[in-house]
Formats: C-alpha cells, structure tokens, sequence
C-alpha cells in the first residue's frame, strides 16, 4: 500500500492547472479535462472492473458484460489495461492489429479513438493492451498528473469513437454514440488502476466466492476511499459480482452470505456460476455468450446485464 500511498499523495499536490502539455497527437489534451468530466447524460457511464486478486473473473465479467450489453442494445466499448493483454485475447483482437495500443494512449502518443478495434459482436468495440503496458508506470513516473492520463484522455473522445469505412449496417451502428466504458484492469492496485479508476463513475468488483478474496475486497474497498478523496470524488461502488459461485461447495454460500450482510444491496443478486465454456471461449478469441449463449455462464451473464441496466436507470432517475 505503500506504493498506493506515494502515488495518491503526489497527483492529489498537484492541482489541475498546473498540467503541462504532452508531445504527439494527445497533446493539450488535458485543457478541460476536469471540467468535461463532470457527471452527465452527454457522455458514457464509464464503469472500472477491478479486484487486486487474480484469477476473480475480472477479463471475464468485462468481456461478457459488454457482450450482453450489446446484445440489449446499448454501445460498449471496452478500455484493456492489462498488460496481459486477455480481454483483447479473449475478443478475438490478434496481436497483429494491436497496432496502436492503450499504452499509446496513455503516454500521450496517439488519441484514444486512433486505438479503438471494432471485435465480431456488433455494438462492442475495445481499445487493445500490449505488453508495453508494463513499462508505462516507470515512464510516467515524472509526467504531471500521472494518474489523470486516462481521464484526459476520455475526456477528448468524440462520443461516437472512431469513425470507420464500413457496410451501410454497421455505419448506421457505429453513428450511436457510447453508452457504457468498460475498463478492465490488471490483478494489481497500481498506477494503471488508479489510472482506471480516477477515469471511472464507479467500480464494478468481481469477487470469487472463496475465503481469502474477503481480504482483497476490504483492502480494495480502502483504495477506492483513498481515491475518492485524493483524486475522484464521484467514484462509487456500482457493484459486488459473486463470481464462479458453486452451489456444491458450503464455502461459496457461505461467503456469498458474508458479502451480502456487510454490503447489502451493493452486492447483485446474480451469481455466475463455475462454468466450463465460460472458460473454453477464450481459447476460441469469442466471449462466452457467442461461443455457448445457452450455457449456464452465458444466461448469467445476460441477467447480470439486465441487473444492471435496472440499477443504472434507477441511479439516474434519483439523481434527477
């Protein structure tokens, strides 16, 4: 948390308008930024899928939330900030059209629509990670405002995207603009994800149900205090997804209790279960929902995604 600490303390000194223009095509981007960041029906709700644990379902939820998403309607687009690069993987978005990259995007080289690949499932596009992802907290070490790089960055998107030469279909498809960002972040609380989440509206969590992910919960739960304070006030926790839930095992039920009585409502009433062809599809470059939309992962996730347009909708009807 040390690390945490350092990061958080440094960009919080800094006040906006002490930002300095960037080299490249991203440059003077950060102008505004703050100011048109500001909650508004004008622009994507802009969602972060983040947990420290690994292995917690994080690359799945985001790729077959956004999946759902689209396949209800809405225009997703996905933001990979794992070096690993999986949510890109698991979209089908081979290495070789990775051409221009979040990295890109966050050291200021290229715009975030310069980055955005359209995937298969119509309505979903994403913004690739490659493994120069691992370098670009050392590079942003000294660069102002180091963790608002995304947020500056989103806040220059044309809400359409990236316009592109396609059939008369897809055209009239990509002419909606975004209605959800999906941002998928690395195993880790570091530079990246608070890049993430100082970007975000909230913070979507999924949580494995097994004992020692309630450890990395309340640690998370900290990290998103801190940033709240430090660097974003409007960051919430959208929701708890309970993820690869097995109704043989006691321990499963038993932590699912355990979540739910700490955090009430916070916590979805869909569970997604464990599921084999939700762990086939990626090997396939397909999310789950194309690769088997009848399995039981799939239809989980599809609920899941209905859950939470009903909570979206009721957020904004309060706020109204």
């Amino acid at each position: 948390m040390d690390q945490i600490d350092k990061v958080l303390g440094a960009d919080a000194a800094r006040r906006p308008d002490m930002a300095t223009p960037v080299a490249g095509p991203a440059a003077g981007m950060t102008a505004g930024a703050d100011r048109a960041l500001l909650p508004s029906t004008d622009r994507p709700r802009i969602l972060v899928v983040a947990n420290q644990k690994g292995g917690v379902g994080k690359t799945t939820t985001a790729i077959n939330l956004g999946t759902a998403l689209a396949a209800v309607g809405e225009r997703v687009l996905i933001v990979d900030l794992d070096p690993q690069g999986n949510a890109s993987t698991g979209l089908g978005i081979g290495r070789n059209e990775r051409k221009v990259s979040a990295y890109d995007v966050l050291i200021g080289a290229a715009l975030i629509e310069d980055a955005i690949v359209a995937t298969k499932v119509p309505g979903l596009d994403i913004v690739p990670s490659t493994m120069d992802l691992l370098g670009a907290e050392l590079e942003l070490a000294s660069v102002p405002r180091r963790s608002h790089r995304l947020r500056d960055a989103l806040a220059r998107m044309p809400r359409h995207g990236k316009q592109r030469d396609t059939s008369e279909a897809e055209t009239a498809a990509t002419a909606r603009p975004y209605s959800y960002l999906l941002i998928d972040c690395p195993p880790s609380l570091n530079l990246l994800t608070i890049n993430a989440m100082t970007a975000a509206d909230a913070i979507l969590v999924p949580l494995q149900c097994e004992f020692f992910a309630l450890e990395g919960l309340s640690q998370l739960l900290r990290t998103v205090e801190r940033v709240k304070t430090s660097l974003n006030p409007r960051l919430d926790i959208q929701g708890i997804v309970l993820t690869m839930f097995d109704r043989r095992n006691k321990l499963s039920d038993q932590v699912a209790s355990d979540v739910r009585s700490h955090l009430g409502d916070k916590v979805y009433r869909t569970v997604i279960p464990r599921n084999v062809r939700i762990s086939e599809a990626p090997s396939y470059g397909k999310p789950a929902l194309v690769y088997d939309h009848r399995c039981a992962g799939s239809k989980a996730y599809m609920k899941l995604a209905a859950e939470m347009i009903q909570r979206e909708r009721a957020l904004r009807k309060s706020a109204a």
